[in-house]
């Protein structure tokens, strides 16, 4: 699902929200995540997850065309690790 699809699947839901209403808190919502990791915070989400910021250490790649050794920098990535409520329906669903 894209950003636009979720946005028209709440505005169909939601017949009283203007669908430029719905884009704006959709917007907002992802705004406001991308901020506090930006931050360095965490963000949970009761039953659904957790976005959080890993840090990963330097190390030796290998360049996988060549074969040759590469120095990987340092890096902060984003992380999201799956509340249980959202795995057990993801989990029931494939059965």
């Amino acid at each position: 699902m894209t950003k636009s699809e979720l946005i028209q699947r709440l505005a169909e839901r939601h017949p009283h929200l203007i669908h430029r209403e719905v884009e704006r808190i959709v917007s907002t919502v992802f705004d406001e995540i991308s901020a506090a990791l930006e931050r360095g915070d965490r963000v949970e989400l009761r039953g659904f997850g957790t976005f959080s910021v890993k840090h990963r250490a330097a190390r030796i790649g290998r360049n996988p065309r060549t074969g040759a050794t590469v120095h990987v920098m340092p890096k902060t990535v984003p992380f999201f690790k799956t509340g249980k409520h959202l795995r057990e329906l993801v989990n029931s669903g494939s059965n």
